[in-house]
């Protein structure tokens, strides 16, 4: 039992979670790109991202694993990212912060993602068992390099909310 639930249990809201989060993160990177917050979809992806990370550590272990410590870099990212949001409104450098810290955190998960599949799923780990062959790099380069494009478009594009004026 994980926090009241079976592990089968725990392990698919663990995954749930974390799918819902890199979906709405893509969501948001978009629609940073296209110059817009999108507050709903934010939320939500900066809540399940957290959650993830969290909830990571959930699971029974005996010493500090890889996923640890890219839960931890996620959830150091969301302490920058939650408050140059949420406490300094985009401020300054804090939207550079923002965007950037949120197409980091989005990657982690990504990263993850690939890293799960190629463990989880018997196509992906024939290809790749020992996660050091080619498709495995191949894969993981290729979502680098996705956020990084990503990363620097919304940084680019996204220039924070126009202040509304009354009419």
């Amino acid at each position: 039992m994980i926090w009241g639930l079976s592990t089968s249990a725990f392990t698919t809201v663990h995954t749930l979670i974390s799918l819902v989060g890199i979906l709405t993160g893509f969501v948001v990177i978009f629609g940073l790109i296209g110059g817009r917050r999108l507050p709903y979809w934010t939320g939500l992806f900066l809540l399940t991202t957290v959650l993830t990370s969290v909830t990571g550590f959930g699971f029974p272990f005996d010493h500090l694993l890889p996923s640890h410590k890219v839960g931890i870099l996620s959830l150091v990212i969301l302490a920058l990212v939650i408050p140059a949001l949420y406490a300094f409104h985009l401020s300054g450098g804090w939207r550079r912060v923002y965007v950037i810290g949120s197409a980091l955190a989005l990657y982690l998960n990504t990263f993850v993602l690939v890293v799960q599949l190629f463990e989880k799923v018997p196509a992906f780990h024939a290809l790749a068992p020992t996660q050091k062959e080619p498709p495995f790099a191949i894969a993981q380069s290729i979502v680098l390099l996705l956020l990084v494009v990503l990363a620097v478009l919304a940084t680019r594009r996204f220039h924070g909310e126009t202040p509304r004026t009354r009419s």
